[in-house]
């Protein structure tokens, strides 16, 4: 057999095979601990629109100056998308504070 042949047989199969998978974005959405009714409104619709995209989503909540001490608020927010976004997501990782950030990551519901 050609070797030359058998190289350019494995590139076109590899070549192939990247065309049929899919490339998984991750969305970010950032929010503060006090973040406004309809501010939330608005962040979470885009988070589904994002999901039923097929992206995953990760939410984090920044914390300025001393609101890092009340850390609480920000879980809170993270468990209120949660809540707001079940039907469509599921929750990859839960709450997790790093820093002054604290993150969700959401992937979008298998059918």
């Amino acid at each position: 057999m050609n070797y030359g042949k058998y190289k350019f047989e494995q590139a076109k199969k590899e070549k192939e095979a990247k065309k049929k998978q899919k490339v998984l974005e991750v969305k970010e959405l950032r929010v503060t601990p006090n973040i406004e009714e309809h501010d939330f409104e608005f962040k979470s619709k885009n988070a589904k629109k994002f999901l039923e995209d097929g992206n995953k989503v990760k939410i984090t909540v920044r914390f300025r100056g001393r609101e890092v001490n009340n850390s609480k608020a920000g879980e809170l927010v993270l468990n209120k998308f949660i809540e707001k976004l079940e039907d469509f997501a599921i929750v990859e990782k839960q709450p997790k504070l790093e820093g002054r950030n604290m993150f969700i990551i959401l992937g979008p519901k298998g059918n």
